[in-house]
Parts: structure tokens; C-alpha cells; sequence
């Protein structure tokens, strides 16, 4: 008999690419299980997973707002509705595991799943918890967590250290010169490499465009500028440049980390990740639009080991590409950079994974 796997969460692509390579490596491991993910019906996962092959189905879940609002009474009654909704697809599909991986669907979805008594595999990609993976952790199974000392937020018998699965791509080794032909820029030039995120950073946006001559106007350097979604239109329009590439969302991310000298990006933890495994100098501009400020808190565990280099979203409007600047004329301490985000990488992250939903599968 197939197995039968429930996949919850996302959001963000920082939710969505690990929930996906966590899929293929089941799919390696059981090549006729059967895989549901369950998402938020207004999110991104609507498109990118049906686009990596799998089915999903929406629920009508969103997040609480942060302010006191009436906005918030639509929130819980949301919640209520995706509860139920939630329970059907359990009876319906008959999982024999549900796996959370983060975002608003996760919650009522493994919910349901503990009221069916189908175990739980909690996948806990910061370096600190939040309210409702503290919460689900008491139904689940085994949390997989990508942090050392995450048991100050979980039963320490559940902890399983696997890190966090990063898209099958980023590990594969390609040419120089076909991602620079990609981009259409020249191979051999410093390159700067903005990630904000797939909807985009305001304040690393702006601070590109403060900074943007510097680099424009440089025989010797050029930026490979991923805006968002949110922000390309309005970006795309105020810089045009040769040695500048502007776009919104990156399919071929191998080819922009193998041409990037210095990266900047925000502090998702996905993300965090695969810069540990691409093992290139980072600056990490941490977003305080998150919930427990977890961005800082990750970004914190790399200053730490003196892995990265923090900007404060405070200060990135001015100084982001001054920063970025200096960390490129510094050689001695890109090297050190390199060599210490690298000792963080931990590979083979969905099979490890794989490996603690076997163990608990009935």
C-alpha cells in the first residue's frame, strides 16, 4: 500500500521551496506515494506547487494583523472555516503522516491532523520559534529544526537537527559563463547580488537606488538586482543601466550565486540555508515585518560565528551598497566570511527529513 502525505504551509518561497524538496525526496524514497499539499488559497503556493508537479488545495486562512482592527474578526472566522475545511481533507485523504513546514495553512491543517490522530512531523526552519509551531509542537511527533539549541522551545526528545532542504538546484556546480550569458552580463566582473525576497524589501530596494551610480558608473562591477514582485515595476523604472539587471523574481538562482562575489538578502531562513551551502561573503539585512523579529534572531546566530555581515533595516536605505562596496574591496575578510558561513551548511536536509517521517509513519 502507497503511502499517503499531507504537506502543509507557505506563504513565502522561504515556506514553499523546502516544503517542495521535502515532496521530491519523499517521492525518491516512495516513488508511488501519494502527496497532498494544502496551502493558503491567496498565497503563492497556488502556482508554484501545482507548477512542480503536485496538487494542492487552498484554504481560506490569513494572519492575524498585528494592530487592534475589525480586520481581525474576519481573520478568526477565516480560521474557523479552514479549521473544518481542514478536517474534511483529513477524513477525505486518510493521510498517514501530515508535515508542517510553516505559513498560515500549517495550523489548521495539522490541527485537524492531531484530532485524527495522524502523526505529525513539525519542520521549524528559525533559529526561534514561533507562537504556533510552540503550540503544534505538543501534537507532533518530532520537530526537524535547523538550529542548535532549539530544545529551549521543544520537548528536547522530539528535537531532531536536520537543517533546513534548499531547492535541488543550488547544490549542482555550473559554468560561469553560461550564468553570466543568463543574465546578460559579463563574466569576470564583481558582481553584486540583491535578493529581497520573492515580494521584495522596501528598504533594500531604496537602498540600491541610493547606491545604484556607484556600481552603474564602475567598469569593474555590476549587480544582479532581484526586486520582488511587489516593487519591479517601480524599480525597473528608475534604473537602466548595462552592467545592472533588474528583475523581479530569479528562476535560476545557481546561476546568480555562482556569478555573485558579495550577496545581500534579507533573513529568511530558508535563504539562510542555501547561503550556508553556496558559501559566498553575505550581508544580511534582517526584516522587522516578521513575527518575533526571528529574522534578526537568525541573522544574529551567523554574526555570531562571524559568518555574515548584519545591516539593521534601519540604516540599509543609506549605507546598503556602501556596505557592499567595502565588504568587496576587503579580500582578507570575504575569505573569512566564506570559510565560516560554509562549517554552518548542513547537507542533504530532505532526507534527513525523510528519514524522521519514516520513523513515525504507522
Amino acid at each position: 500500500m502507497s503511502k499517503r502525505i499531507i504537506i502543509s504551509g507557505g506563504g513565502t518561497g522561504g515556506h514553499i521551496f523546502p516544503a517542495i524538496s521535502i515532496a521530491n525526496a519523499c517521492r525518491r524514497r516512495w516513488p508511488k506515494c501519494e502527496i497532498l499539499f494544502v496551502g493558503a488559497e491567496t498565497k503563492m503556493e497556488m502556482v508554484r506547487v501545482p507548477q512542480a508537479g503536485y496538487e494542492i488545495i487552498g484554504l481560506p486562512v490569513s494572519g492575524l494583523k498585528r494592530s487592534i482592527t475589525i480586520k481581525n474578526f474576519k481573520v478568526l472566522i477565516d480560521l474557523i472555516r479552514s479549521l473544518f475545511k481542514a478536517r474534511r481533507i483529513i477524513k477525505k485523504f486518510n493521510p498517514d503522516v501530515a508535515i508542517g513546514v510553516g505559513g498560515y495553512a500549517s495550523f489548521p491543517v495539522l490541527m485537524a491532523a492531531g484530532w485524527s490522530s495522524v502523526p505529525i512531523v513539525l519542520q521549524e526552519q528559525n533559529s526561534y520559534a514561533g507562537v504556533a509551531n510552540k503550540f503544534l509542537a505538543k501534537k507532533a511527533q518530532v520537530v526537524c529544526v535547523a538550529y542548535k539549541n532549539m530544545d529551549r522551545f521543544f520537548t528536547k526528545a522530539k528535537v531532531v537537527l536536520t537543517g533546513n532542504p534548499v531547492r535541488e538546484t543550488i547544490v549542482n556546480p555550473v559554468n560561469t559563463s553560461d550564468a553570466a550569458v543568463h543574465f546578460e552580463l559579463m563574466p569576470g566582473k564583481e558582481t553584486i547580488l540583491v535578493l529581497g525576497g520573492s515580494l521584495g524589501a522596501r528598504s533594500i530596494n531604496e537602498g540600491v537606488i541610493k547606491g545604484i551610480k556607484k556600481i552603474a558608473e564602475s567598469a569593474e562591477r555590476q549587480i544582479i538586482w532581484q526586486t520582488g514582485s511587489y516593487y519591479y515595476e517601480e524599480m525597473s523604472q528608475l534604473v537602466e543601466f548595462p552592467n545592472v539587471k533588474v528583475v523581479d523574481f530569479i528562476s535560476r538562482m545557481d546561476f546568480a550565486y555562482q556569478l555573485a562575489d558579495v550577496i545581500i538578502s534579507r533573513a529568511g531562513a530558508g535563504t539562510i540555508s542555501e547561503l550556508c551551502l553556496v558559501g559566498k561573503p553575505t550581508i544580511l539585512v534582517p526584516s522587522k515585518n516578521v513575527a518575533e523579529d526571528h529574522q534578526t534572531k537568525n541573522a544574529q546566530a551567523l554574526v555570531d560565528e562571524e559568518a555574515v555581515v548584519m545591516v539593521e533595516d534601519s540604516i540599509a536605505r543609506i549605507e546598503l551598497i556602501n556596505e557592499a562596496i567595502t565588504l568587496l574591496d576587503d579580500r582578507d575578510k570575504c575569505q573569512r566570511l566564506k570559510e565560516n558561513i560554509v562549517k554552518l551548511a548542513i547537507k542533504n536536509s530532505d532526507d534527513l527529513i525523510v528519514d524522521e517521517i519514516d520513523r513515525v509513519i504507522i
